[in-house]
């Protein structure tokens, strides 16, 4: 798959995960149509997830809303999610009764090359690339 133009998408609001997910899918979609290989679904549906879990979680647990990028490269769909907060993500034991504490445990089990930069200025990029 050759290199593809990258979605840019702020995002605001409780609405936001479901906004990141129809924009992801969309553009995902888009830029794999006419590949003679097609985007594997598996790798469709981890990477929407991923965007879910990381979306949520920055508007969740900062002020302000974010900034998602997701670009299709030659082996894989990388995922970069900035926020206004420089707090890194912290794994906690998952709560079986559904309170959470996956999100962090699902990007680093279903992701690669998990990573994340601060910026001088404050805030950080979450950057995971899901294989294709």
């Amino acid at each position: 798959m050759p290199l593809q133009l990258m979605l840019h998408l702020d995002l605001h609001g409780r609405n936001a995960a479901a906004q990141a997910r129809r924009a992801a899918r969309s553009h995902l979609s888009g830029t794999a149509e006419g590949d003679e290989e097609c985007l594997p679904p598996l790798a469709l549906d981890t990477a929407l997830l991923l965007i879910s879990e990381l979306v949520t979680n920055a508007v969740r647990h900062t002020s302000g809303g974010c900034m998602l990028e997701v670009c299709l490269v030659s082996d894989g769909i990388d995922i970069e999610v900035s926020d206004t907060s420089s707090a890194e993500p912290q794994a906690r034991r998952p709560d079986r009764r559904g309170e959470g504490g996956w999100g962090w445990h699902l990007v680093n089990r279903l992701g690669t090359d998990v990573g994340i930069r601060h910026h001088a200025a404050g805030g950080k990029t979450i950057h995971v690339r899901v294989p294709c």
